[in-house]
């Protein structure tokens, strides 16, 4: 009767397990779009979760152009849109980078390395990343960019080592910037063998120098390529 008794509670266990399992992958794959069901006639109030740094509930009552002049402002901002700004003039002085150039920043986080290229009197320069920032940076996806082939003279990451899937990355960024355009990008520091390794990631692509930098704060090494083949 006792082993009866278990078979029974064991068949339980695993159904309840089961269960749980299931619920816990419905989780996962369906993200709700709301902290609050909005359809419930009991909930006052839903907060949609935010798709950008400007949706969240302080913008209310900041707006977007005080919010960025806070940011501008602050010491951080400065030092690191200024360590990108060196790097950006050192290219130019090797002729790698011109006030002319078509330019883009994929991972461009805040927007520290547009405003940048900016200040330094590049005229045409696109910011992308998962989550926008405004004005300096636009929502998209880096490792599926909506841009078409070829448009671009000169892409920088200052975040490669952080992508998804780098291959797919760097497939992108070689895309986009045509035949004899620059690709710059920036991973924690690293030694001669770990260089290697992230320009064979680059078809192609030739590789022209890699050099350590301090990049907003952080202890990087750049690598500097030129698209040579489509």
């Amino acid at each position: 009767m006792e082993k009866h008794v278990q078979a029974f509670l064991h068949k339980i266990s695993y159904c309840f397990i089961t269960i749980a399992t299931i619920t816990l992958l419905l989780i996962i794959l369906q993200t709700p779009e709301t902290c609050v069901d909005p359809y419930n006639p009991h909930t006052k109030f839903h907060h949609r979760f935010p798709k950008s740094t400007c949706d969240y509930k302080h913008r209310v009552y900041t707006s977007l152009e005080k919010r960025n002049k806070r940011l501008w402002a602050t010491s951080a901002w400065s030092h690191a849109v200024q360590s990108y700004l060196n790097v950006f003039q050192e290219l130019q002085s090797n002729n790698l980078l011109s006030n002319l150039s078509h330019s883009f920043v994929v991972s461009a986080g805040a927007g520290q390395a547009v405003m940048a290229l900016k200040n330094m009197g590049v005229t045409e320069v696109i910011g992308v990343e998962i989550i926008d920032s405004p004005p300096l940076v636009s929502r998209a996806d880096p490792h599926s960019l909506p841009f078409f082939d070829d448009v671009f003279d000169f892409g920088f990451s200052p975040f490669l080592d952080r992508a998804l899937f780098p291959g797919r990355y760097v497939s992108e960024l070689e895309r986009t910037v045509n035949v004899g355009g620059v690709c710059l990008v920036a991973v924690e520091e690293c030694g001669p063998q770990e260089v290697d390794e992230i320009v064979k990631l680059f078809k192609k692509s030739q590789y022209v120098e890699a050099k350590n930098e301090t990049l907003a704060g952080e202890k990087m090494t750049r690598i500097t390529l030129k698209v040579i083949k489509r």
